[in-house]
Formats: structure tokens, sequence, C-alpha cells
């Protein structure tokens, strides 16, 4: 690999923009500083090259003209996956690989550049539903690579399940196809595996026949976040298959787009989806209803098409700090650390804590895939500032509220969660049988280790 002392300028990056359809930018030209930061502009990243490329060819001279000259490829679109990359490395921006369709028989054909919301549009004609995360401004192709786990998971399970079939461009810079049949191994690595094993160019996933469901969200005051919170463990316990669940402690600024009751205070927010005859989810969900005066009651009858208004995830770009870790069990202990570290009297520094209910159909006809952790009962997610002055305090109070946690935590987390790059994460994203089999298969793909998403796993599997 090219080190920091082997100066990147050196290279003839002219000769690679002479090959490509799409368009190079590098530092200090026009382009590059809007294209370098992403949703999280707390990771650091200084690309030698950002290229935007065009078709699966350009994809494919990015990556050979790397391995070439001994640098990484990162990849990205909205950024919300990325983690910091010291190494001297080209970046590849797919958001021109912008190909989107949806067949009416039940599927859809998506490049790598399209956030979910184009998808949930183009599919509503139909009566269909992609299984799209919390998020809609995210990206297809990270969110269903890395699994998928969205705001109906419980009901329909993760993302990554329902892929028929995936274009990419592997770390030899070969473009392949890829099916169950056709190279089974790489289908089973591309789903879960992120972008472990290549840059995908287009994805194929079925789709659901949805065309609306009853969902949104419950908000309380803060001061009631210890009955709510322990409410809803005893509800959630007897949702049936058709509900799937989530809880968050919030802290949101007052700030446009933050609705007055919630903005500027501890709220906490009960988020509910339901598949079924919108009358019975009214019913099932009546006895969160009952715990406590609401500040605002959101849930209602929605087109599948305004998932996003479930979670009402943040879509600027902000700097943050995740933690995250999976809990096999909920018990009084543990309910009671969450609301000494994060309820009303807590001085908490995050922004969201939040409790995601799994189980369901995330555990059960799951393909066979790279996706590990799915027996996990819930998992937990800290998201916090990390800005000079705060995110030291970010931080510490993560780590503390998670090493709280450990007697009910399994070790293991969600691929999709806190991507940090780091040896631990890829330990604990997947078990050991798939994290050898991940490294076997980035060996043989990519064997001069061009993949910057591939070196957690690698060197993983090497004891690094």
């Amino acid at each position: 690999m090219t080190t920091i002392d082997q100066p990147v300028r050196d290279l003839d990056l002219g000769l690679l923009s002479a090959a490509l359809q799409g368009q190079l930018f590098l530092p200090g030209t026009p382009g590059y500083a809007e294209r370098v930061t992403g949703w999280n502009v707390a990771v650091r990243r200084t690309p030698a090259a950002i290229v935007d490329v065009a078709t699966a060819g350009d994809v494919s001279a990015v990556v050979r003209f790397a391995g070439i000259n001994g640098l990484r490829v990162a990849v990205g679109a909205t950024g919300h996956g990325a983690f910091s990359l010291d190494e001297p490395h080209l970046l590849i921006n797919t958001t021109l690989l912008e190909e989107c369709v949806v067949y009416p028989d039940g599927w859809a054909r998506v490049g790598a550049g399209v956030r979910w919301q184009r998808v949930l549009d183009a599919a509503a004609p139909h009566g269909l539903a992609p299984l799209a995360g919390s998020a809609p401004n995210v990206g297809v192709v990270g969110y269903t690579t890395g699994g998928g786990y969205g705001p109906l998971a419980r009901t329909l399970g993760v993302a990554s399940d329902r892929v028929r079939a995936i274009e990419v461009v592997t770390g030899d810079g070969q473009a392949r196809r890829v099916t169950a049949e056709d190279e089974s191994g790489l289908f089973w690595a591309l789903r879960g595996g992120k972008g472990a094993l290549g840059i995908v160019t287009a994805i194929e996933f079925d789709l659901v026949r949805i065309p609306s469901i009853y969902a949104g969200a419950l908000y309380y005051g803060g001061e009631n976040t210890s009955k709510v919170l322990s409410a809803w463990r005893e509800w959630a316990g007897r949702l049936p298959a058709r509900a799937t669940t989530s809880l968050a402690v919030l802290q949101l600024p007052a700030m446009p787009g933050v609705p007055e009751p919630l903005a500027g205070r501890m709220t906490v927010a009960v988020r509910f989806a339901w598949t079924g005859d919108p009358a019975d989810g009214e019913a099932v969900l009546q006895p969160m209803r009952a715990v406590a005066s609401t500040l605002i009651d959101a849930v209602n009858t929605i087109p599948y098409a305004a998932l996003g208004a479930i979670h009402a995830d943040p879509v600027d770009p902000m700097p943050v700090f995740e933690r995250t870790g999976l809990l096999r069990d909920l018990p009084d202990e543990a309910l009671d650390v969450i609301v000494a570290a994060a309820g009303p009297e807590s001085r908490s520094p995050q922004v969201i804590v939040e409790l995601r209910q799994l189980g369901g159909a995330i555990a059960c006809h799951a393909a066979p895939s790279a996706v590990s952790n799915r027996d996990a009962a819930y998992s937990i997610l800290t998201i916090g500032i990390d800005a000079p002055g705060i995110g030291e305090a970010t931080r510490a109070h993560s780590e503390g509220l998670l090493g709280a946690l450990s007697p009910w935590l399994t070790g293991g987390k969600l691929v999709n969660f806190a991507a940090d790059g780091s040896t631990e994460s890829a330990h604990r994203a997947y078990d050991s049988d798939a994290l050898s089999r991940l490294g076997r298969l980035a060996a043989a793909y990519d064997p001069h280790g061009v993949l910057a998403d591939a070196l957690p796993i690698r060197r993983a599997c090497a004891g690094i």
C-alpha cells in the first residue's frame, strides 16, 4: 500500500480521469469539499481524489488503478455508514448510479446512488412496499448490504433477505452479477457483509404488497420516562407478529423541523407500526396511550411511502458519536440502569437513547447470509453530539451506559449501527463462523486488499 510518506500527488491521476465517463475531483478543486463530507461530519477522510462514477466500468477502472498504485478505495453516497480513514485512498461517490425501476409484479432494480424515499415513492402507485429503513434519506445499497433493520422488521424481516441479485465490482476490479445460484458464496457475503466484498453498482430485491400502515409515534414528557419504559417493555412482550415497536428517549434542540412540544426538553417516543387492520392496530396500541398523557399522538393510518414519519430521523449533516449493543433481555435492573443514565435526573448529554425490539421475522425464515446476531431481543443505540467541548462527555457517557448494561448484553451489534472501522466492531457484528468466512472470501475476491470497508474484517481475522 502507498504510505503517508509517499506523496499521492506523484500518481498519474490524470490517466485515471481520462478513463472515466464520470468525473474526478482533486483536493482544493471545485466540487471536492461538498463530496468529502457525509451525514456524520465528525468522520475524517481526506481522499487523494473523489470520483463520481457513472458506470460499473468506472468503478472497475478506479479499483484497478488503486490496486496498481497501492491505494485503498472507499465508497459512499449519503455517508451514513462512513468511518474515519487515515490511509491514502480514493473515494467513489455512487450518486450518479441512479437507476430506479419498480416492476408491478413485485420487485425493483435500483442503482447504488438511490435513496430509499425514491423507491418508496416509485412503489406506492402499485401498492408495493420496499423494506426501507427508519430514515428514507439513507442509501438503499449500504442499508441493505448491512442487513437492513427497518421500522417493520419484526413483521417483515430484514431487507437483505429480500435480495434477488447484486451487481458488484470486487476488489480485483471484476464486474460481476451475483445471485443465489451464480457465485453463491459472494451472494451470501454481500448480504450482511456491507462493502467488504465489493462495490455494489445495482441491486434487485422483492417488494411486499402493503399500500398503507397504521403507524407513527406517541410522545410523552421526559418526567414519565420510567413509567413509559416499564409499560413499553411489558406491552412489547405481548405484541403479535403484525406489530413492530421501538422506544427513544429524546433531547431534541429548538430548531426548524422540531415540533414545539418536543423542542429543548427531554421527551420519550414510543414508535409503532402495524400492518393489519387499522382498527385492530388501534386496539393493540391502546394500553400505551393510557400510560400517561401524550405531548403528541402521531399514530394514524399513513401511506407506506410515509414510513419515515415513524422515527422522524434527522436528515441534516451533524457531528455525532454513536455507541450500540444488543440485549438478550430487559429485566427491571436493566430498565433502572437506562433511567438512571438517560432519564430526567441524569443530565444525559445524548440526543437519542433508543431501544428497538427485535425477534419476530428477524429471527425466522432467514435466507443464509452473513447477517449475524439474529437471536437478540433488543438493540440499544446512543447518539450524541461529537464536537469540541461536549464530545468527550458524550463518549464517556455512552461507554458508561453500555458498561452498566453489560450483564444483559450479548456482546454483538448490528452492522449498520455505530460503524467505526475497528476490529472490535467486526468481532461484534459477526459470529465467529461468519467472520472467518467473510475473511476468506475477502482475500479471494480482493487479493491486494484494495477495499477500505474490508479492513476491519481482514484485520479481525488476522488477529490484529
